[in-house]
């Protein structure tokens, strides 16, 4: 009520203005945590290799904790060591290029969850599993082509990091009808296109900095993965809501869990490594995915 003392206030709720004093910091948080882990991604990529793998060895490893921990319950410790062990075989062998034998070990480490898992969570405790190697994986399969295989990898970067940071402010500037109001409350349709738009645009300018041409394709790739991105944290939101968890876990400052801020990437990488195998073939699935 206009005029009304604070004590008046309903009890519980917070003074005015503390909502947005936290939306503040809260943004300030991401915009740190994002500073220290952006450079880390980007020098992992440049280095390649064995450094490259064993970055998102330790990401995959900890997107099982995560998800494993949200959904597994009391059988998560012996689905964990499982599920660690299929990955870091998968990542050994991924060092001389055995892609083939890197999903055959996740494959088995599989089965072998869905034995220890109970049935009411069986599924769930298995797609743990896959999903965290999907983002070990399709990153490592994009790298391994050593001509395109770094800007493959900043390409995927600048669409779902574009993607997520103009969605965020298309959508609290603009407003309008919610994406997906029954899985993730804050995301608009305004918010969905900005973002596509900025990925796009973003694309499109990294792949010309390489010299790339058909930049049409380009542009529909970008499109795409950005689509895909989006469609990637969804997903994740809905895990979280069917399992009644606001973050994955509280590991970063301001972005909750690691799989909160690489839900989108998961996705993205998954289907421009599709793409570039479709297009290039194993041996050359970067350029399969940024030559047209």
């Amino acid at each position: 009520m206009a005029g009304a003392h604070p004590a008046e206030d309903p009890p519980g709720l917070p003074p005015p203005g503390l909502p947005i004093l936290a939306g503040r910091s809260n943004l300030a948080l991401r915009v740190v945590s994002s500073l220290v882990l952006a450079p880390l991604a980007i020098g992992a990529a440049w280095f390649g290799g064995a450094v490259f793998i064993v970055f998102w060895l330790i990401a995959a490893l900890v997107v099982l904790w995560e998800w494993q921990t949200l959904v597994c319950g009391h059988d998560r410790n012996s689905v964990l060591t499982v599920g660690a062990a299929a990955l870091a075989g998968a990542a050994a062998v991924l060092t001389v290029g055995w892609f083939g034998i890197a999903i055959a070990l996740v494959a088995l480490g599989g089965f072998a969850i869905a034995g220890l898992a109970s049935q009411v969570r069986r599924g769930w405790c298995v797609a743990g599993l896959v999903y965290a190697a999907a983002l070990l994986i399709a990153p490592v399969l994009l790298r391994s082509d050593g001509t395109f295989g770094f800007a493959a990898i900043l390409f995927l970067f600048v669409i779902v990091w574009l993607t997520d940071i103009a969605a965020y402010f298309a959508g609290r500037a603009i407003g309008g009808p919610k994406l997906m109001p029954r899985v993730s409350p804050k995301k608009t349709w305004s918010g969905a296109i900005g973002g596509s738009i900025a990925a796009v645009v973003g694309g499109v300018l990294l792949a010309r900095q390489f010299g790339i041409t058909g930049i049409a394709a380009v542009a529909v790739v970008a499109l795409v993965l950005s689509v895909v991105s989006q469609a990637g944290d969804l997903f994740e939101s809905a895990v979280k809501r069917r399992f009644n968890a606001k973050d994955a876990s509280q590991l970063i400052p301001g972005h909750g869990g690691l799989m909160d801020r690489l839900d989108g990437f998961v996705t993205a990488a998954v289907a421009g490594a599709l793409v570039g195998l479709l297009h290039g073939g194993l041996n050359a699935t970067a350029r399969g995915l940024m030559v047209w």
